[in-house]
């Protein structure tokens, strides 16, 4: 696997896969990587001819300072895991390198995608996700980019963005990679306790008993249901959805196909993040 640090590097590293309309793979990450991240690499590997992996934190999609101190860096360890599953390039640029002097940043109305959820509690997180994306996109130039389906808002809007940019880049969305316990794999995990990841249990197993109960309820009643569970817990709920899955706008009284309950809560100070289709598309 070749490093890659510089915007030069990446450009001569792909030019020939591009100029012979190779399958460039492309898995945009911020690091502390687990299972889910290198489930998207392999997925990578079986339809792309390359397959490129970037760390980059970016700043500009943290409305919370401390979030960013916090978040875990360790790109050593993520290298090795990248090589062990076949990655071939990974990039790891500078934020001067991102986000040149005189970088104009993307400007695009994401409404009603970035209102609700995610776009209420953390506002102007998207406008940074569809920056770094795009930039990252015009960098390495892919064919193909492969994102987690536990950030099933950020997908949607990414889905979006590529739409109205005209960019010619298929869009794969991995299923949530799970800890045996059902427990969403995610960076944030590294800071809880096995105390708090087993109490954390409890996000799966409402999201499983709202798909039990859909075929029997409206989506306001098993809204009401989950959230009750979740209320009941250790953890601190701050939204719980169910949405349509194109406009995110929420269901009460009749079910779509892809209707997606969406959901975050804090389990002490780490903000989990996770969702489940309850009805099949």
């Amino acid at each position: 696997m070749l490093v890659l640090e510089t915007l030069r590097a990446v450009q001569q590293s792909l030019k020939t896969a591009i100029e012979t309309n190779k399958k460039i793979g492309f898995v945009p990450t911020m690091g502390a990587l687990h299972e889910g991240h290198l489930s998207l690499i392999t997925k990578a590997k079986e339809t792309c001819d390359l397959v490129v992996a970037s760390i980059f934190v970016n700043p500009t999609q943290f409305n919370n300072p401390a979030d960013l101190d916090k978040y875990p860096r360790m790109p050593e360890k993520d290298a090795a895991l990248l090589e062990s599953v076949g990655c071939d390039f990974l990039f790891l640029p500078t934020t001067e390198s991102i986000y040149p002097e005189g970088y104009e940043h993307l400007k695009m109305d994401l409404a009603p995608l970035d209102e609700v959820m995610e776009g209420k509690y953390r506002p102007g997180h998207f406008a940074g996700v569809i920056d770094v994306v795009s930039r990252l996109f015009d960098i390495v130039k892919p064919t193909h980019a492969f994102f987690g389906r536990k950030d099933f808002q950020q997908v949607m809007i990414i889905k979006y963005m590529t739409k109205k940019l005209n960019l010619t880049i298929e869009i794969v969305v991995g299923e949530t990679i799970r800890e045996q316990s059902g427990l969403a794999m995610s960076s944030r995990n590294l800071r809880l306790s096995e105390q708090q990841k087993q109490q954390a249990t409890v996000i799966y197993e409402t999201l499983s008993f709202g798909k039990e109960m859909a075929p029997f309820l409206s989506p306001q009643e098993v809204l009401i249901e989950m959230i009750s569970i979740i209320e009941a817990s250790t953890l601190e709920l701050e939204y719980l959805e169910i949405v349509d899955a194109e406009t995110l706008l929420p269901l009460t009284d009749f079910w779509l196909p892809g209707a997606t309950a969406c959901v975050v809560a804090y389990c002490g100070e780490v903000r989990l993040i996770d969702n489940l289709e309850l009805v099949t598309a």
